[in-house]
């Protein structure tokens, strides 16, 4: 039977005749870090959400202190530095995908990133 499956699906049943565990989940530390990274960038996303709410609710309850207001302002502005770098480094490694033709996320062996 395996053989069977093998032979109508030789990508699927690629791996998994492999002796080394580590190989048929991720392939290597690319694998691994492709199927982190969109976790990472979920994270991102809701971080920044969360600070501009946090900041938003600061400002709005700061009664016109010039120290909450500050400290909502920069809540917001921390939210929106941070997201801007996840961005960056999301651009980056599409840059680097693209002009050293290497496959750094979604694709190779790498985890449900594919």
């Amino acid at each position: 039977m395996n053989k069977v499956l093998a032979e109508a699906f030789p990508e699927a049943t690629k791996d998994v005749f492999n002796n080394d565990p580590m190989k048929v989940k991720f392939g290597n530390v690319g694998g691994v870090i492709s199927a982190i990274l969109p976790y990472i960038y979920v994270a991102a996303g809701l971080a920044m959400f969360v600070m501009l709410i946090l900041g938003g609710l600061g400002l709005m309850t700061s009664s016109g202190d010039p120290g909450k207001m500050q400290a909502g302002y920069g809540k917001i502005k921390a939210g929106l530095i941070g997201f801007f770098l996840v961005f960056l480094s999301y651009a980056i490694v599409q840059l680097l995908q693209t002009v050293l033709g290497i496959e750094i996320l979604g694709g190779g062996t790498g985890g449900w990133a594919r």
